[in-house]
């Protein structure tokens, strides 16, 4: 697997990271839409090059990549809303099928947003599949992929400024600690979301 992702990389900069550098910073939005929308992309990899080469705009680029992603996104999103339950219990056990409505049920933004978070090997487009099986509003939906995504290309773009672009190889090999670090902020900010929430509540009933 590490060799196929590290073809893929050499692939990526010899043939399509020329292409790209032709289309600016656009070139981060059209990778975005390629990775989302089913093609196989390293997206951390390129991200990382446009950051690296790009520091003191870098927040351009991962936010047209958010962009992308959450615009890339819709295509499995349509697919799951028009195959329905059928489509995704295709694709998994319904064990896990009635796990994933229940978090939807709960709160339907998290449960897209977190995984959007989240780094390789995380099932990302099982959750975008439910989100159209399961009826997620449109733009509910790609507020939570872009959410999800701006942070986790945010705290690549930190490593990248402070470690050069082999942070991408530290995230590779540390996924379960960089999913544990990106995970802990996923949860601080909601606990701060509610908080607020409780606490504008509390305000209007006085």
């Amino acid at each position: 697997m590490k060799a196929l992702i590290a073809h893929m990389i050499r692939e990526w900069n010899v043939v399509f990271m020329p292409a790209l550098a032709k289309l600016g910073i656009w070139g981060a939005f059209v990778v975005a839409v390629l990775d989302s929308s089913s093609v196989p992309v390293p997206i951390d990899a390129v991200l990382a090059v446009f950051i690296w080469n790009h520091r003191d705009t870098f927040w351009i680029y991962i936010i047209l990549a958010a962009a992308g992603s959450a615009v890339g996104g819709l295509l499995p999103y349509w697919l799951g809303r028009a195959g329905g339950e059928l489509f995704l219990l295709k694709r998994i056990n319904r064990a896990r099928f009635d796990a994933l409505r229940h978090r939807f049920e709960k709160q339907e933004f998290l449960a897209v947003m977190i995984p959007s978070m989240l780094p390789p090997p995380a099932p990302w487009k099982i959750f975008v599949f439910a989100a159209g099986v399961f009826e997620m509003r449109v733009a509910q939906y790609m507020l939570a992929v872009f959410a999800g995504r701006l942070t986790r290309w945010m705290v690549l773009a930190i490593l990248v400024i402070k470690l050069g672009p082999g942070a991408v190889d530290l995230v590779a090999h540390h996924a379960l600690a960089t999913i544990a670090v990106v995970g802990s902020l996923a949860v601080a900010g909601f606990a701060f979301w509610w908080f607020r929430k409780k606490r504008s509540g509390k305000l209007l009933e006085e």
